[in-house]
């Protein structure tokens, strides 16, 4: 049986490098962490390179959206850093996202499998409709996105919990779901305008969620980890 624990990404959303290693050092239990942009435009490759030492897995989430050179040539940079996942903006198109995986593939290593961003969660409905122009619903938003990824050759995709039992079901168990916009019901709703409690996401096919503040910001973070695994665990 699979350890919940695996399931479960905790992001390191810090400014500096001293402070990801003392936050690091407070959950040594957390085995895989997200790295976004501004910790690594404010450290490179140190923090990762510090994950490494530690043997944790890393999900890097620079969510690249440039035109299909720059993205495979980013791409091939990071192969050197040996980590597990990549976000791509599936917006950044079909040529960006094939580029991507042909550096991955070229590598010979396996990682990192990509995933490509369909909506950001902090993106609601009425905000896809009126501000992005967007015409169409966002869940078939979401669901156009992450067939045009897994058309690419991506991994996966990053998605709200709410599209994620519709992705599973037509892009199929192998394509990995990456759910941010989890909470617990005990815990503040935040920025993330699209959520769900992690049980009920894994319920849902979310193969990994990404959750942070109500573990990272609790006056006793290993006790909302725990408290977190427990739920998952016993649904």
């Amino acid at each position: 049986m699979e350890n919940p624990a695996d399931k479960i990404i905790v992001p390191l959303d810090v400014p500096d490098v001293e402070s990801a290693i003392a936050l690091i050092h407070k959950l040594p239990e957390v085995s895989f962490w997200k790295v976004g942009l501004e910790l690594f435009v404010a450290t490179g490759g140190e923090v990762l390179n510090f994950l490494k030492g530690e043997g944790k897995k890393i999900f890097l989430d620079l969510k690249f959206h440039d035109i299909p050179n720059t993205v495979k040539n980013a791409t091939k940079s990071v192969l050197k850093y040996d980590v597990d996942l990549l976000t791509i903006h599936a917006t950044a198109g079909r040529d960006a996202l094939q580029g991507a995986k042909q550096v991955v593939l070229e590598g010979g290593q396996g990682r990192p499998k990509l995933l490509a961003i369909t909506v950001l969660t902090s993106i609601n409905p009425r905000q896809l409709a009126f501000d992005l122009k967007v015409p169409i619903e966002l869940p078939e938003y979401a669901l156009n996105n992450a067939l045009l990824a897994k058309e690419s050759g991506m991994d996966g995709a990053v998605c709200s919990p709410q599209e994620v039992a519709k992705l599973k079901e037509v892009c199929g168990d192998d394509f990995i779901l990456v759910c941010p916009g989890v909470r617990p019901e005990w815990a503040t709703k935040g920025d993330q305008q699209r959520v769900m409690t992690p049980a009920k996401a894994i319920a849902s096919g979310a193969d990994y969620l990404v959750i942070g503040r109500p573990i990272t910001q609790a006056e006793k973070p290993s006790l909302a980890w725990a408290k977190i695994i427990q739920e998952i665990s016993v649904n």
